[in-house]
């Protein structure tokens, strides 16, 4: 069987070179359907029906034939060896009549229905995808430079997909079924899973993966693709080095999570880091992390530990930094304390459209935990514990901005007053649509965390960052 899997493949690359051959035109011609292929596949809805029986029948027939204890034991790759030869066989015996094309796809397709997720592996497997949205068995659309395209894959059928989905979420021992419809879940890569299953969802399951790429963003790489001007950049680093608290705000898809990321690289080594998430997803680069996550009742409606249970729990952990993955509800007033009482440098995400509707945000979940506090005793607890607020945004172009960087300076009266240090200026836009701006200084040359950063030694290096940012504004 190995032998004839090498001939498939030698095959197709033994053709390949014939029709390059030829002459400098014919190549050209050549090259344009092969630049065509890559987007997504077209062949197989052509062929589906049939396609799809034939996969079911050999499918049914590899689940006979395989001895599914035995090769649980077996690492992937040899698993997936051995899947191959016996559906190979299969094919030799049952007469299936294909090319060598649709063999090998059909190979691969029954091998990621048995060992990873089905269809949904090439999208995956592709760093380039932002998002994945299933919108049951027959549509799944996929963002890409924050644009959202229709995919052509499809699942057998709504069993097959809400198959995936229990594969996706056992993992980290959660459930999805009729009984427990919602489900937020993660890849063992940290990307965030989303599973909605009927009766809630009408048309089938729809399943959101919010995907992460394998290679750690960084600041740096954030400035090159044009969120944040170099000399910002530099500031947010000084921002995370001499432990500000922060507070990362954004709306959906914006960033929030990645900038996140990035701020944490610049913690100390030595430092204790304690990590509270719905879905862990949160990949901090220093050696001394403990991360929690919150969990889902049982069967019985019992045995729930919220995100507030984490935040309140960390605070007996002796943590150095605290860093809630988003702040929903009531665990905003646990945070605010914590940044408060000694936990400096403590950071969180929420969903908000600028800073100062991310103080009005703080202040609602509070109020919503069922704090009778007064509404000026919220605001000074809010003052006092977060120092800057990150404004991330999604433009309509697809690209993501730091739009603002922003100081809580105290308060006059009842308002709380704040100072941008940077903002992001929209100036037009190009001929490809794509929207043009710049990162502009607001002119502050002595923020309000200048006595923490020279406290640090960092005094030097900030002051040079607002000195260059102020030359170009």
């Amino acid at each position: 069987m190995f032998g004839k899997r090498g001939n498939f493949g030698s095959s197709p690359s033994a053709s390949a070179p014939a029709p390059a051959a030829p002459a400098p035109a014919a190549a050209g011609a050549a090259a344009a359907p092969a630049a065509r292929q890559p987007e997504p596949q077209r062949a197989p809805e052509r062929r589906s029906d049939e396609y799809y029986q034939t996969k079911s029948m050999i499918f049914g027939a590899l689940i006979e034939a395989i001895d599914l204890s035995a090769l649980a034991k077996l690492d992937p790759e040899n698993a997936r060896e051995e899947i191959r030869d016996i559906v190979n066989e299969i094919i030799a015996i049952k007469s299936v009549v294909m090319s060598i094309a649709e063999q090998e796809e059909l190979l691969d397709d029954i091998c990621n229905d048995v060992l990873g997720y089905g269809p949904l592996e090439p999208l995956l497997a592709r760093d380039d995808i932002a998002d994945i949205m299933v919108n049951g068995p027959t549509k799944t659309y996929i963002e890409v430079a924050g644009k959202i395209q229709l995919t052509n894959i499809r699942f057998r059928d709504n069993a097959q997909l809400m198959n995936i989905c229990q594969r996706i979420v056992s993992q980290v021992g959660r459930r999805v079924d009729e009984s427990s419809p919602i489900c937020d879940a993660r890849l063992p890569d940290g990307s965030r899973v989303n599973v909605i299953a009927p009766p809630l969802a009408i048309d089938g399951a729809a399943l959101t993966i919010r995907k992460f790429k394998k290679d750690k963003l960084t600041l740096d790489q954030l400035t090159r693709f044009g969120a944040i001007s170099p000399e910002g950049a530099e500031i947010l680093k000084i921002i995370g080095r001499v432990r500000c608290n922060v507070l990362i705000s954004g709306g959906t898809g914006s960033g929030k999570t990645t900038l996140l990321n990035c701020m944490t690289n610049y913690i100390d080594h030595d430092e204790r880091v304690i990590t509270c998430e719905d879905a862990a997803e949160l990949q901090l680069q220093q050696p001394h992390v403990v991360r929690l996550e919150t969990r889902p009742p049982n069967l019985e409606g019992t045995g729930a530990i919220s995100m507030r249970d984490l935040v309140k729990n960390c605070l007996r952990m002796r943590p150095e930094r605290i860093i809630v993955g988003e702040v929903r509800g009531p665990e905003a007033f646990d945070l605010l304390q914590a940044m408060n009482t000694g936990h400096d440098g403590s950071m969180g995400t929420l969903h908000a459209n600028s800073p100062r509707e991310a103080l009005s945000r703080l202040e609602s979940m509070i109020t919503m935990g069922g704090f009778a506090l007064p509404s000026k005793t919220i605001r000074e607890m809010v003052v006092s514990s977060v120092d800057v607020i990150i404004q991330a945004a999604r433009l309509r172009d697809g690209s993501r901005r730091i739009t603002h960087v922003t100081e809580v300076l105290g308060m006059e009266g009842e308002v709380i007053i704040t100072q941008d240090l940077f903002v992001y200026e929209l100036l037009g836009e190009d001929a490809q649509g794509k929207l043009k701006g710049r990162h502009r200084s607001t002119g502050i040359g002595r923020p309000k965390f200048w006595d923490r950063a020279r406290y640090y030694g960092e005094e030097m290096r900030l002051a040079a960052a607002l000195d260059a940012s102020a030359e170009k504004a």
